[in-house]
């Protein structure tokens, strides 16, 4: 085990760029399609941590139509964003990648450079 973790979806070009860049750099990480397998609300409170991110609006992605469908908007609380993420996984902004107890957003591919430095 490589001790990295990546949330992908494969019919994403950045996803696909960022797990290509890092078995270029001989990490076969743990792949999770979060798609098919939704992280739960706890996992994703914890990932918004890890990436250092403000709040959890910004893991989101807001031009999916369930961002509509959920209710959601700028002044949405964190609990309500996560609860939607939970049950819309598409709403996850991707990919992220985790090493021990920190991520980086694969947007760009190159941001986990980082990680694999550290």
């Amino acid at each position: 085990m490589s001790g990295y973790t990546i949330y992908h979806n494969p019919r994403c070009s950045k996803s696909r760029q960022t797990l290509a860049l890092l078995e270029e750099n001989g990490i076969q990480p743990e792949v999770v399609l979060y798609l098919e397998t939704p992280p739960d609300a706890a996992t994703l409170k914890t990932l918004v941590s890890q990436l250092g991110l403000a709040n959890a609006h910004d893991l989101l992605r807001t031009r999916e139509s369930e961002y509509k469908e959920a209710g959601l908007g700028k002044d949405s609380s964190d609990a309500a964003i996560i609860k939607a993420m939970a049950r819309y996984p598409k709403l996850i902004e991707r990919p992220i990648v985790v090493k021990g107890r920190k991520a980086v957003l694969g947007r760009p591919p190159e941001n986990v450079l980082a990680l694999i430095k550290e």
